[in-house]
C-alpha cells in the first residue's frame, strides 16, 4: 500500500522509514512562524530555563497583527520582541513594514515543497498551496521547539477533495473553499490532512490555491496541501533559498475518503455570521445593508486580489454609505499593485488604501466595527466579536463580491457587473 504525502512528510522527518495514521512521531520542523505573539512565547520560553533557543536560523518572526502599534500594550509586545529577537540572534526577523505573516514567509522562500513548517498560528496552513506540510500549534508548544527543537505530532488520516469544473466567471477561489466549508463543517476534517485536487486546482494560481489551503483551518484541518506543479516550480524560482524535494502522494494510498465536488455551476459564496460554515449562495443574502468592506487578509490580500476588486470597481465609485478598507497582504504585493496602476484605480473609486498587515480582521485596530454595523470581508473568520464588536456582523466573501457590495451599498452579487 502507498503513503498518503503526510505519512510520508512525518516519517522523514521523524527519521523513520515510514510511519502509520494515529502514529505518534517527535518532529524537528524545517521553520517556524510567529508574530506578535512572539511577546508571549518569549516569556514561556524563558521560564523553561533555557538561555538560547535551538537553531536561531529556524524561526521566521512578522510583527503584522497590529502594525503600526495602536497602544501602549501593543508597543511594549513589539518591544518585547525586538529585544528577544537581537539577544538570540534571529536573522528572519520581519518588522512592522513588511505585511501579513503567512504572505512575508512564502514570499521570502521559506515554504518550499516537502519542508516541515510548524507555525503558532492556525492559518500556517496556507504554505500546504506551496507543497509543505504546514500545521499551526500552540505558543507554548512553539516555546518548547524554541528550547528542544523538537515537537510531537500525530499522524493525520487524509481527506482528498477533487475539485472539477471549470469555474464560472465571477466565481473565484474564495467561493470554492467556502462553498467547501459549508458542505463539510467547521470540524468536517477535524485533525485530517486535506488534499486539494482536480481541474479546478490545476487551473489556479499559486494565490488560489493559498486561499484554499488557508481556509482549510477552517473545516478543522491539520493541514491542507496541493501538488506541486509548473506552476510552483516558477513561484518559487526567483524565491526559494534552498532546494527542495517535491513529495507527492502515491497513487495507491489510503485515503480515509474520496469526496468530488462539481464546481461547474458555483454561484458566488457568502459565509453568514457568526460561523464560517454558515454558508449560501449570495443570492440569499443580496440587499443586505453593509457598513464596511474590506479587502485583504492573509486570505484574500495579494496582487490578483486587488486586481479582482479594482475590475468591479474601475470607473465607478463606492457607494457613500459605505467605507471600503484595502489592505495588500505584503510590501511586495502593495509595490506591485502600485506599478501596475491597480492602487489609483482602487483610489479614484473611493477605497482607503491601508498599510500591508491584518489591520481589522481580528479587531485589533484599523477598521474596528461599531454596535449594529455590518461588515462583508475577504477574511477568513466571522465569528461574534472578531472585528471588535460583538454587537457587529461580519459576513465573508470573494474579493469580486466584495467590490461590487462596496459600489451598491449592499450585498451584491459580483456578476451583475461583468
Amino acid at each position: 500500500m502507498g503513503k498518503t504525502f503526510a505519512e510520508k512528510i512525518l516519517a522523514v522527518k521523524s527519521g523513520q522509514d515510514e510511519v502509520s495514521v494515529g502514529q505518534i512521531v517527535d518532529v524537528s520542523p524545517d521553520a517556524t512562524l510567529s508574530h506578535d505573539n512572539t511577546a508571549a512565547i518569549s516569556k514561556i520560553f524563558e521560564s523553561i530555563g533555557v538561555e538560547k533557543i535551538w537553531d536561531p536560523a529556524k524561526p521566521v518572526i512578522v510583527l503584522d497583527h497590529c502594525v503600526p502599534a495602536a497602544t501602549e500594550k501593543y508597543a511594549s509586545n513589539h518591544k518585547t520582541i525586538r529585544e528577544f529577537v537581537a539577544r538570540q540572534g534571529i536573522g528572519n526577523f520581519h518588522d512592522i513594514n513588511a505585511g501579513v505573516c503567512h504572505q512575508v514567509l512564502a514570499e521570502q522562500g521559506h515554504a518550499l515543497p516537502g519542508r516541515l513548517i510548524l507555525g503558532s498560528d492556525s492559518h500556517t496552513t496556507s504554505y500546504g498551496a506551496l507543497g509543505a506540510f504546514a500545521a499551526g500549534i500552540g505558543r507554548s508548544e512553539m516555546a518548547v521547539i524554541f528550547a528542544t527543537g523538537t515537537l510531537w505530532l500525530r499522524v493525520p488520516e487524509t481527506l482528498k477533495l477533487q475539485l472539477e469544473g471549470p469555474l464560472p466567471d465571477g466565481v473565484e477561489p474564495k467561493d470554492v473553499v467556502l462553498r467547501l466549508v459549508g458542505e463539510l463543517g467547521a470540524d468536517g476534517a477535524l485533525y485530517r490532512a486535506v488534499e486539494y485536487t482536480g481541474s479546478v486546482v490545476e487551473e489556479m494560481s499559486v494565490g488560489g490555491r493559498m486561499t484554499l489551503c488557508n481556509m482549510a483551518a477552517e473545516m478543522g484541518a491539520k493541514i491542507g496541501y496541493v501538488a506541486p506543479d509548473k506552476k510552483t516550480a516558477r513561484w518559487l524560482e526567483k524565491r526559494k533559498r534552498a532546494d527542495y524535494e517535491v513529495v507527492i502522494s502515491d497513487e495507491d494510498a489510503e485515503f480515509e475518503q474520496v469526496l468530488r465536488f462539481d464546481m461547474e455551476g458555483l454561484a458566488p459564496q457568502v459565509a453568514k455570521p457568526h460561523t464560517v460554515d454558515n454558508v449560501c449562495g449570495v443570492d440569499e443574502v443580496a440587499g443586505t445593508k453593509i457598513q464596511q468592506a474590506l479587502v485583504g487578509t492573509c486570505t484574500n490580500g495579494r496582487l490578483e486580489d486587488l486586481e479582482s476588486a479594482a475590475r468591479i470597481l474601475s470607473g465607478k465609485k463606492v457607494h457613500r454609505d459605505v467605507r471600503l478598507l484595502v489592505f495588500p497582504a505584503s510590501m511586495e504585493v502593495y509595490r506591485e499593485a502600485l506599478d501596475t496602476g491597480v492602487i489609483g484605480r482602487l483610489v479614484d473609486a473611493g477605497a482607503v488604501i491601508m498599510n500591508p498587515g491584518c489591520g481589522p480582521c481580528l479587531g485589533a485596530h484599523e477598521g474596528a466595527l461599531a454596535p449594529g454595523e455590518v461588515c462583508l470581508s475577504t477574511a477568513n473568520r466571522n465569528f461574534k466579536g472578531r472585528m471588535g464588536c460583538r454587537e457587529a456582523e461580519v459576513y465573508l466573501a470573494s474579493p469580486l463580491t466584495v467590490a461590487a457590495s462596496a459600489v451598491q451599498g449592499e450585498i451584491t452579487d459580483p456578476r451583475e457587473f461583468l
